[in-house]
C-alpha cells in the first residue's frame, strides 16, 4: 500500500520519500519496498516533496525527473546545494526513461547517487535501496580517513595519489575523477559509463570492470597494501579515500 502524504506523519527508521506521479509505477515501487519492510511515502509534486523532505526522517529518496511542477532533478541539485537543511548526503535515486540520457547524465552531475530506467525490475530497485543504504551506514558524515589522499587538479587534467602524480589514461582520469566528486557513494557501471563514456555504442559494463582493474593497479603501485577502490557486487563501485581539490 502506498502511503500519501500527510505533512505530520511519522517516519520509521526505514522511510523512503517516492516522488512519482504515475500511479501504476508508484504502486509497483511501494509494493516492492514495503514487501522488503521499508516504509513508503508517495508524493505527486516537487513542492510536497520538499515540505516532507523540510519535516526530516527519510533514510533515502527515489525521484521521477518529469513532474506536473517541475523536475526530480531540480529537487537534487538543492539537496546537493543545501538549501534543505541537514540532506546534503540523502542517498537518492533517480528514475529515468531509456531514452532520457542527457537526464540521467545531468543527475549523476548534480549528485545522485543512482539512476533506474524505466521500465524497471523492482527486484534490482530494491538492491539498490538496500546498497546504499548499508553504504550509509558505513560511512558517517566525519570521516576519519586522511582527506589528502587524492588531490585533483582539474585544470591540469591530473590527479596526485598519495603524494605521486598517476600516470592515467583518459578514460582512467574520467572514472577516478568520477569516484572523487561522491568517494562513499556507490557508483553504478551503468552510471560510471554515462558519465566517462557518454554516447559511446563501444562501451559496456564488462568495459568498466576492465578500466577499474587498470586503475587499482595503478593506486596499489603508490601503496601495496591498500586499495581505495571498493567493488559492491552486483551494484557497482565507491572510493574509500576522500579527495581534496
Amino acid at each position: 500500500m502506498v502511503v500519501m502524504l500527510p505533512s505530520h506523519a511519522l517516519m520509521t527508521t526505514d522511510a523512503i520519500l517516492l516522488l512519482e506521479d504515475d500511479p501504476a509505477i508508484a504502486q509497483t515501487v511501494a509494493y516492492a519496498l514495503e514487501r522488503d519492510g521499508f516504509t513508503v511515502t508517495q508524493v505527486l509534486l516537487v513542492c510536497e516533496a520538499r515540505r516532507l523532505l523540510e519535516v526530516g526522517g527519510q533514510r533515502l529518496a527515489i525521484f521521477d525527473i518529469g513532474l506536473p511542477d517541475g523536475s526530480g532533478l531540480d529537487l537534487c541539485r538543492a539537496i546537493r546545494q543545501g538549501d534543505i537543511a541537514g540532506l546534503a548526503d540523502l542517498p537518492i535515486i533517480l528514475l529515468t526513461a531509456r531514452s532520457e540520457e542527457i537526464d540521467r547524465v545531468l543527475g549523476l552531475e548534480l549528485g545522485a547517487d543512482d539512476y533506474v530506467a524505466k521500465p524497471f525490475s523492482p527486484r534490482e530497485l530494491v538492491a539498490r535501496v538496500r546498497g546504499l543504504l548499508r553504504r550509509a551506514k558505513r560511512s558517517p558524515l566525519a570521516s576519519t580517513e586522511p582527506a589528502d589522499i587524492f588531490e585533483l587538479d582539474v585544470a591540469g587534467q591530473r590527479i596526485r595519489y598519495a603524494g605521486q602524480w598517476l600516470a592515467l589514461t583518459r578514460l582512467e582520469y574520467g572514472l577516478l575523477r568520477v569516484l572523487l566528486k561522491a568517494p562513499h557513494r556507490i557508483h553504478s557501471r551503468g552510471a560510471l559509463l554515462d558519465a566517462v563514456w557518454g554516447n559511446s555504442t563501444e562501451a559496456a559494463d564488462r568495459t568498466v570492470d576492465t578500466h577499474i582493474k587498470t586503475l587499482r593497479a595503478k593506486l596499489r603501485a603508490c601503496t601495496p597494501d591498500t586499495d581505495p577502490i571498493a567493488t559492491h557486487r552486483g551494484l557497482g563501485y565507491s572510493l574509500s579515500g576522500l579527495s581534496r581539490y
